[in-house]
Order: C-alpha cells, then structure tokens, then sequence
C-alpha cells in the first residue's frame, strides 16, 4: 500500500550527530589526558618534547598531551631496610650486620634525571658502605659505639647522595650477629669481670672496716670503760637469743686471774705462820 514505509530500510540517521559523538568522545579523551592532579606530598617534573619545562606543586595541574610529561616524586621519608650484611671487623671477627636507613627526595629534578631509580641506588650504595665502615673498626667498637658508626655511615651516603636530590636523614644499625663461639666467649668474659668487680668491692670494704676497727680500738684505748660498755652490750645482744652460751669478756677473766693469784698469796702467808700446808686454790 501506498504510505507505508518499506520494513528492510533502516531508520536513517544524521551524519553530524555521528560527528559530534565522535568530537566529544575524542574532547573526553584529550581532557583526561591533560588533567593532572598533584597531591601534597608531591612534585611533578614537566618534560615537553623530552626537555624539562619545571617543577609543577600540589594541585589540579594541566599539559599538553602526547607532547607534555609529568612524572610524580614523592616528597616523603621513605624508610629502606639494608639487608644483613656479612663483614669482617678489624679485629678479624665475622659478624652480621643489618641496619634500617631513612631519607628522602629534596630535589625533584635531580631525583629523575640524575639517575634512573633513587630507591634501588641507595639500597647498593647503603650495603656496601655499611661493610666498609664496620669493617674499619673491632668487635667491640661495633657493640658499643654504634652512634658514631650511623653518624659515619649517614654522612657517607648524603655526601653520596647529594648529586641525586636525595637527603639521609637517618642511619641505624638494626641487627648485630655474632657467632656462637663468640657468644660464649663474651659471656665469659662478662662474668670475670663481674667477679673481679665483686673481689675489689669485698677488698675496700674490708679496708674500710679495718680503719674503722682502728680508731675504735684508739677510743677505747683513750677511755677504758668504752671496752666495758661494749662487753656489756655484747651479754645483752646474746642474752635476747635464749641460748646456752656464756661468754666472759677479756677483762673479767683477766680480774678472775689476779683474784686466784692474790688468794694464793694470802694462803701461802697463813700457812708460813700457822706452818701448815697451804691450800691450793681451785
């Protein structure tokens, strides 16, 4: 019939609608590719057509696209574990040795253009001067002056890594290992030192206390009956324990002596005028 479309025609459809879809797919398309969003703890380096244009901050930034590019550099403080080295101290000693390094990025340029990948030099860098500066000083050095030994290496690699754009804010020996026999070793020689300390201790305390016996015994040789206080006071403490013990002081044996002597005497004198024997005294 006459009107009616044909069913195997499609529905026609306008070319400039086609054309604006494709316009706006392709604006879409170039917008993501030129918004770039810098965040705060970052820097993002410009390259256009290979050279550097400059640094770009924090913030919505834009580039050309397929022309511009703009890598971004973290700004934070990175902490890098240097992995347990084996090394040989000066004293012919092995010990292993990890540390943990902390830096990061004070030149964004630099940090890209200098060199290739920041993270993995100063990984290299970090190990072998770890060995080389423990290497340079004895067992017992490493075990007790570990801060001048991070203040060595952390200047070392900043000197190192000035040229790069990246700052070592902080180097710390993480890990010492010693070898079993060593352990043993120390530990004896820790408990010698611990008697010798005990030794010289007792030593000066019975030094002291035999400067103090003596001026106590000049004391009582100054003022006698100080002795007879003391034997006194020694009864009593040993009076409070309840025990059978009975101790005569010195200068009580010494009277009890001169009374027997004195009663011989007199037994031997009234004997001479009666002309008896004399008694002996008990």
């Amino acid at each position: 019939m006459a009107g009616l479309p044909n069913p195997k025609e499609g529905i026609p459809v306008d070319p400039t609608v086609i054309v604006g879809i494709i316009l706006v797919v392709v604006l879409l398309v170039i917008a993501r590719m030129s918004i770039r969003i810098v965040r705060q703890y970052e820097q993002g380096v410009l390259f256009r057509l290979g050279r550097v244009i400059g640094v770009r901050m924090p913030g919505l930034r834009l580039i050309i696209p397929v022309i511009d590019r703009l890598p971004l550099v973290s700004l934070r403080i990175v902490t890098m574990p240097i992995q347990s080295q084996g090394i040989i101290t000066q004293d012919n000693v092995s010990v292993d040795v990890s540390a943990v390094a902390y830096y990061r990025v004070v030149d964004a340029v630099k940090s890209v253009v200098a060199i290739e990948n920041v993270a993995a030099a100063i990984n290299q860098i970090a190990q072998t001067t770890l060995r080389k500066v423990v290497g340079r000083h004895t067992l017992d050095q490493t075990l007790s002056d570990t801060e001048r030994i991070n203040g060595d290496i952390r200047e070392i690699l900043d000197v190192l890594t000035t040229d790069w754009g990246v700052e070592v804010t902080l180097v710390e020996l993480k890990d010492i290992q010693l070898p079993e026999t060593m352990k043993w070793a120390m530990a004896r020689q820790a408990e010698a030192e611990r008697e010798k300390r005990a030794k010289i201790i007792a030593a000066e305390g019975e030094a002291i206390s035999a400067a103090a016996l003596g001026d106590a015994s000049d004391t009582m040789m100054a003022h006698p009956l100080a002795l007879q206080l003391r034997n006194l006071q020694s009864l009593v403490e040993i009076g409070v324990d309840k025990n059978t013990t009975v101790v005569f002081p010195a200068p009580l044996m010494s009277t009890i002596g001169e009374l027997s002597a004195f009663l011989a005497r007199e037994n031997e004198a009234a004997a001479s005028t009666t002309g008896k024997a004399p008694i002996k005294a008990a």
